[in-house]
């Protein structure tokens, strides 16, 4: 099965050290900076909001416990977003793209 995670940065140098890691580690075929998010949340009990840059990263689910870990270790937020959603459906060769371009191990 494949994944997208998504996961919010405090910047763009932030972003590019995360996905840096997961490329070189072969834990994501791509990943997307997208920048100029406005996130608007819940923290210590009052409204806030931000503005973030969102990573957009292609993977395999088995590797979902991987980039969770690495992300923490390099991330700067208390609680960083890392969320996991299904790919249901992909182009063969795109899906066959990601499998050959990380790690044969997380199979």
């Amino acid at each position: 099965m494949y994944i997208v995670v998504l996961v919010t940065a405090k910047d763009k140098k932030e972003a590019k050290l995360i996905a840096g890691a997961l490329l070189k580690d072969k834990l994501a075929a791509c990943v997307n900076i997208v920048d100029g998010v406005s996130s608007f949340f819940w923290w210590d009990k009052k409204i806030d909001s931000a503005e973030e840059i969102l990573l957009v990263i292609k993977a395999k689910e088995s590797s979902f416990e991987q980039i969770e870990s690495l992300v923490k270790s390099l991330h700067s937020y208390d609680v960083p977003e890392i969320i996991a959603l299904p790919i249901v459906r992909g182009s063969k060769e795109y899906l066959d793209w990601i499998s050959e371009s990380t790690k044969e191990d997380a199979d």
